[in-house]
């Protein structure tokens, strides 16, 4: 089984709870998660109904290797429990929850998820979307150390909301929060995953976002459309030729003849112990894309 750090998440396509077509769709589309919403796309008098609709398609199964999450309701809505003790019950890879603010939160979810009889391995996701848990990040990330927590999703267009912000296409207003985050994921050994571009037509805009997300440090992208996913899966995937300088670095160490050294020349390029870490990552992460592919 791959490891939650290797396993691809390039796209992570969000798709209507309320919209039984589109979650049966979701089967055949090659994102690498797909994010079954209660919240955002659902609208007050559907939540019920959309509950179970998610729930039945995710125990039917079919998504192949497809990590498969459930968007909840906030924990302090009235959807928010129910939602948590169906969700755990159909038996998702992940619980994606909204608005958290702080540590208290995530314990508070792990919580109900326990009580709702999740396994250990069932994965919480949060949305980082509110300015306080910006200021909290460190108190968010730390909890993944006691609790399921293992994946950050950055909700920019609430913080755009939250934040008075408008979004340029450089997202000048967002750097602070993707560094605050980014940094706190890395610190603790969570997944970090970028935000949505809303304009559905401009395929240019996407690229560029994504690229900028890419260059950041994010694991991959949110999206909204089937029409996107194969920019984030380009863009996300390591390229041949860092994967096989990455293989040669992996061989160099190896090599009984550079046992000890801690620094050695690999196709002209200076690499040290610290690089050999994340050749091993970034050759995990090619080998799992390429099992996903052709699974």
């Amino acid at each position: 089984m791959t490891s939650t750090t290797h396993r691809p998440r390039r796209s992570c396509l969000y798709m209507p709870g309320a919209n039984s077509r589109a979650l049966e769709k979701a089967k055949s589309l090659p994102a690498d998660v797909v994010i079954l919403d209660l919240e955002d796309a659902v609208a007050p008098d559907a939540k019920i109904e959309a509950r179970k609709t998610v729930c039945d398609a995710v125990k039917a199964g079919g998504y192949g290797k497809r990590e498969v999450v459930i968007r909840v309701n906030g924990h302090d809505t009235e959807w928010g429990l129910d939602d948590i003790k169906a969700a755990v019950e159909a038996g998702p890879d992940a619980i994606l929850a909204p608005k958290v603010i702080d540590g208290g939160d995530i314990d508070r979810l792990d919580d109900a998820l326990s009580r709702a009889g999740a396994p250990k391995d069932m994965g919480l996701w949060v949305m980082i979307e509110m300015p306080k848990a910006l200021f909290n990040i460190i108190d968010i990330a730390e909890a993944a150390g006691r609790t399921r927590l293992t994946a950050f999703v950055m909700g920019t267009n609430d913080l755009a909301k939250e934040l008075r912000a408008v979004n340029d296409p450089a997202r000048t207003a967002f750097q602070t929060s993707f560094g605050l985050t980014l940094a706190a994921a890395r610190a603790y050994d969570v997944i970090a995953i970028d935000g949505v571009f809303n304009d559905i037509s401009d395929t240019d805009g996407l690229e560029a976002e994504t690229r900028q997300g890419r260059l950041l440090g994010f694991d991959g992208k949110t999206l909204i459309h089937p029409s996107q996913i194969a920019a984030a899966n380009e863009i996300f995937a390591p390229a041949e030729a860092d994967v096989q300088q990455c293989r040669d670095v992996i061989e160099a160490f190896a090599d009984p003849a550079n046992k000890g050294k801690g620094v050695l020349k690999v196709n002209g390029k200076m690499t040290e112990l610290l690089h050999l870490e994340e050749a091993r990552r970034i050759v995990a992460v090619d080998e799992a894309i390429k099992a996903m592919e052709t699974a």
